[in-house]
């Protein structure tokens, strides 16, 4: 049974949330509108941040007063068009806090202005610069909600590809991996899924990879190789557009021997976990994000 805060939540999705991805409004307001409304939530308390810049890339360090070297890599979603430091600060410090881990949240560049690969270039260069700062890969995790799991997961393949130390484990939520759409769950949740749509979708898809990029496997993972990744864990909603990428990816990367498991939430929709400092739900599911971080890095 879905709780009372969960009822509350799920009116403010859908009638303040999903109205702002919407296929005829710039993508200029759609930023400026998510930011407004996701930035209005303020960070939990003890939780401090600082500003930084990464090669240009504009950063937020956000400290949790974890007493060790674990720290998360934060991926935003938002389609690679929409989403910042403002929409997610919240969300990635109760991660933080989930995890004992500090947290490293990023603005990677976005498109249209920016298309593949800039927002991957971007992901990498933060990794490294964790890397430089003296950080081992068992101490980082890489997450990351919708666009932003989806970005996650290009990262880890290309931190392999370049023979980089991998990051220790991933956490996906509600992951974006394939750009294509060619998952059943797009048309079949249609009517079930509260905030996404699909034309929205395809729309900053093509903003993203242009029509014929839309297959690329690191823009679209779904379509890249898996071995040799490093633990993965994916949350997803039964009702939503993105349920097929996630159960699609994880069967892919088991066949590939990586260890991956995907737990599917019944009552929930897109990134619910976006809420949890207000609804129950989230909060469940941020603990156990948090503790399969905590299985899988080093703390020193």
């Amino acid at each position: 049974m879905s709780s009372s805060q969960s009822k509350v939540t799920r009116w403010v999705v859908k009638k303040l949330i999903a109205p702002i991805l919407n296929a005829d409004t710039p993508i200029v307001t759609q930023r400026k509108r998510l930011d407004r409304l996701a930035g209005a939530v303020p960070l939990p308390r003890r939780v401090k941040s600082r500003a930084l810049k990464i090669r240009d890339i504009p950063a937020l360090w956000i400290d949790v007063n974890a007493k060790n070297q674990r720290v998360i890599l934060f991926l935003h979603g938002g389609a690679y068009n929409i989403g910042s430091i403002e929409s997610h600060k919240e969300y990635a410090a109760r991660l933080g806090l989930a995890s004992d881990a500090n947290v490293l949240l990023i603005d990677y560049r976005l498109a249209p202005e920016h298309p593949f690969p800039a927002g991957l270039e971007d992901a990498l260069a933060a990794y490294q610069w964790l890397l430089v700062q003296g950080y081992s890969g068992r101490n980082i995790a890489i997450a990351g909600d919708s666009a932003g799991g989806g970005l996650a997961l290009s990262t880890a393949m290309s931190v392999r590809d370049k023979a980089v130390e991998l990051p220790a484990c991933l956490c996906l939520m509600s992951p974006w991996t394939d750009l294509t759409m060619s998952g059943e769950s797009i048309k079949r949740n249609a009517h079930s899924e509260i905030m996404l749509n699909a034309l929205w979708m395809r729309q900053l898809a093509h903003n993203y990879a242009g029509p014929d990029g839309l297959a690329n496997p690191l823009a679209s993972p779904h379509f890249g190789e898996y071995k040799g990744l490093p633990p993965i864990m994916t949350h997803v909603a039964e009702s939503e557009l993105l349920l097929s990428d996630a159960r699609r990816m994880t069967q892919k990367a088991k066949q590939a021997g990586v260890s991956a498991d995907l737990e599917a939430f019944r009552n929930v929709w897109h990134i619910w976990h976006t809420h949890a400092g207000f609804m129950p739900e989230s909060k469940h599911a941020l603990k156990k994000m948090g503790a399969f971080i905590k299985s899988n890095t080093d703390i020193g």
